[in-house]
Parts: structure tokens; C-alpha cells; sequence
């Protein structure tokens, strides 16, 4: 999952480029711009928030039980559960799967503190297992070899990160599930219309979890969150979890949350919905953009001696690009002086999981997961969102050439 703050304001200057091509010189390019996508919608959305404030029904109402609909049809699920956050998503989903204290879930330690933090939350412990050099996804083979390794200890569920908008390699994780009878429960935070094969993330496991944070690719106007099921059973618990654990009114089966989605964030989440596919496609040829010029300025070479490294697509994923991300050594003094040209970037994430303070108690240590630790060290996040220009973008890799020149 992923959590990040944006700026917006942008103006070009033209100017020859210093590394060799033609381009206008940019005063600022943001990480995200989320008023470009605005101006476009504006009318549609005020609509819809018009639509809510007549109706006065504010929580739980037709426009959450309708993207509830929307969003099952559009992952390939059979149902979907909406809710306040993906943080509470990823909690509902596996305490409605079952998993109780004392359980284990194994998941990835490069990801954002929700994906460890809900297994916690449930009374089960986080199991790490480092993550593939090439595509900062969770390990296949790592996964095998820890639950090889640790038979006879009551593992409850595998917790997969579509990290940066890329399916984990499902084929792999789904034949390690079916060996060791434990279900799969989707983060799929960053991966909405994310695919796997051309199957939608969110019908890929027993139950997956979904952001709609600001910054996402399918964003609401504040925190919201949704599940998706292929269970029916799994999908009605969840519905009573999401509400005090209560199946009608002032009647509660067990212990539940608060986790209510608002019908202001449903109505403006099913205005957008209709766009995503077409927004997804734009950031894709945006990552195709950044792919070329990286290679044009010959900053992505074969071999450790390039000064910038692209991660690996898989051609089974349907990337869906919630963030394009490079690796470099050095990550740090490249960001500061993108920084002083006001071009925007992120570090997803800076201390893998396991070497977080509220996890100490698991008694993971500095070298447990050195692929893990390497991302966390080298990974940069540029400028990606539907509406950024061929322009910027040639700036932000002419900059980046500066650099290293």
C-alpha cells in the first residue's frame, strides 16, 4: 500500500537541453498533479456530490452498494465489500478468512507498514520472506522455502503485494497455496486494473484489498477502501466486521470496526471509474516514454556499470504503472538535485518492515533480507500520472542525465 503527499503547480520555460535534445526546460513537475485530472471532471463530479447531499443519506447508501457492483464486475470478482480505507480493507479480509492470534501470514517486508500491520492488528504474526531482485514482488521461492522450513507451525493465509502496480507472480504463489492448503489474500492497494494473465487483480485470491487514497490510481477525495471476494460466506462477515460485527441493527454477532464507507467518496469514486481504463493506458505509454528517453540518454545500459536500473515487467502482469520507479546507488544525491529543479520524487519505502521499531518483537535483524534492504537503498519514484506531458517528462531525464554527466 502506499501513502504519499503531492504538489501541483507547474510552468515551462523553454530551453535548449543540456544533454542534447531540444526539450523546454520546466520550472517544476510534480510527483502528482491531481488538479489536471479535475479540470476534466469537475462538472461530473460536483454532480455527484450534488446527487448525495439531496438524497441526506451520507453512509452506506445506493452509491456504496453500486461501485460495490461497479468494482466486483470490473476485477473479475464476484463480490465486493466497500469500506473506509485500504487499511482496513487489508484487516477485514483476513480476519473474515479466519485468521485468528496466534496464526502466521507470510508477506513481503518491502511494502507500506499496512500490509505487515493488519496481520498484526488480527493477532497473527507477520512472516517476512524477501522479495525478487527484479521485481521488488514477494519471492516465490522464498515463500516455499520458509514454509518448507517451518512445517508444523499454523500458517493461515500468503499475503501478496502487487507492488507499484505489478502483479506478484501468481502462477507460482497460487501452486506454493494449493501445496500447503493456505489461501491467498490479495494487497492489491496499488494495482487496480492491474492483471495477471488477463485476470483483474482482486480475483486472484480468496479476497483482495483496495486503496482508494488520493494518490492512487482510482482515488476517492479522502481515505476510502473496498474488498473483493469470491466467497459469499467471506464477503456477509465481512459486511457485519465493517459494522460493529452486527448483521441488522443494534445486533452484533462479534467484535467488529467502524469501517463504513461514506457516500460522498462512493458517488465521486463511480464518477472516476468509467476513466480508469483510459487513465491506466496513458500511464503505461508514459512508462514506455520514460523507457526511451532513459535508453536515448543511454542512462539504462546492460550491466552494474549503468547509472540507472528499470525494474523488470513481467509479460504475464498488465502493469498498470501506479509508480514508475528506477534504481540507483545514488539515490540520495540524485534526489536533491531533482530537488533543486523542483521535479518531484518519492522514496517507496525507505526501511523495509522488519527493520521497523514496532516490529522489533519479531527479532528480524539488519542482512535477514538483503534483496529487501538493497530496493529500500536504491529505489526512486519520478513523476507519473495521466496528464504529465512528453516534455516534462524529457526534463525530468534530461535533469537526471545532468546528474550523472
Amino acid at each position: 500500500m502506499l501513502e504519499s503527499g503531492f504538489s501541483m503547480s507547474y510552468r515551462p520555460i523553454a530551453s535548449a537541453s543540456p544533454s542534447g535534445a531540444d526539450r523546454k526546460r520546466f520550472d517544476a513537475v510534480p510527483l502528482l498533479d491531481l488538479s489536471r485530472q479535475y479540470g476534466a471532471i469537475r462538472d461530473e463530479v460536483l454532480a455527484a456530490i450534488e446527487r448525495v447531499c439531496s438524497r441526506q443519506r451520507f453512509i452506506l447508501g445506493a452509491e456504496a452498494e453500486a461501485l460495490e457492483h461497479e468494482l466486483a464486475a470490473f476485477t473479475g470478482a464476484t463480490a465486493a465489500v466497500a469500506c473506509a480505507s485500504g487499511t482496513d480493507a487489508l484487516w477485514l479480509a483476513l480476519t473474515a478468512i479466519g485468521v485468528r492470534p496466534g496464526d502466521r501470514v507470510i508477506t513481503t517486508p518491502f511494502s507500506f507498514f499496512a500490509s505487515a500491520s493488519q496481520i498484526a492488528r488480527t493477532g497473527a504474526r507477520p512472516v517476512f520472506v524477501d522479495i525478487a531482485p527484479d521485481s521488488f514482488n514477494i519471492s516465490p521461492l522464498e515463500v516455499h522455502a520458509r514454509l518448507r522450513s517451518q512445517i508444523g507451525l499454523r500458517f493461515a493465509a500468503i499475503l501478496p503485494v502487487h507492488l507499484y502496480g505489478q502483479c506478484a507472480d501468481m502462477d507460482s504463489l497460487r501452486n506454493i497455496a494449493e501445496q500447503f492448503r493456505l489461501p491467498i489474500v490479495e494487497d492489491a492497494a496499488q494495482a487496480i486494473g492491474a492483471t495477471w494473465k488477463n485476470l483483474g487483480a482482486g480475483s486472484l485470491g480468496i479476497a483482495a484489498a483496495f486503496s482508494f487514497y488520493p494518490t492512487k490510481n482510482l482515488s476517492a477525495y479522502g481515505d476510502a477502501g473496498l474488498v473483493t471476494t469470491r466467497d459469499e460466506e467471506i464477503r456477509e462477515r465481512m459486511r457485519r466486521l465493517r459494522n460493529h460485527g452486527s448483521p441488522k441493527r443494534y445486533y452484533h454477532d462479534e467484535l467488529g470496526i467502524n469501517s463504513r464507507m461514506d457516500e460522498i467518496q462512493a458517488a465521486v469514486l463511480r464518477v472516476k471509474l468509467p476513466y480508469l481504463p483510459r487513465w491506466n493506458a496513458q500511464r503505461q505509454e508514459h512508462a514506455a516514454t520514460y523507457d526511451r528517453l532513459f535508453a536515448d540518454a543511454g542512462l539504462n545500459a546492460q550491466g552494474s556499470s549503468s547509472p540507472v536500473h528499470l525494474p523488470y515487467r513481467d509479460p504475464n502482469a498488465g502493469h498498470i504503472f501506479h509508480q514508475y520507479v528506477i534504481r540507483t546507488a545514488r539515490r540520495e544525491e540524485l534526489r536533491s538535485f531533482l530537488a533543486e529543479r523542483k521535479i518531484g520524487t518519492e522514496i517507496y519505502y525507505p526501511l523495509p518492515l522488519h527493520l521497523q521499531v514496532s516490529f522489533d518483537h519479531l527479532g528480524y535483524a539488519a542482512g535477514d533480507f538483503p534483496e529487501a534492504e538493497r530496493a529500500a537503498r536504491e529505489v526512486l519514484a519520478l513523476p507519473i500520472f495521466p496528464e504529465l506531458t512528453e516534455d516534462e517528462q524529457g526534463w525530468v531525464v534530461d535533469s537526471i542525465a545532468d546528474f550523472y554527466s
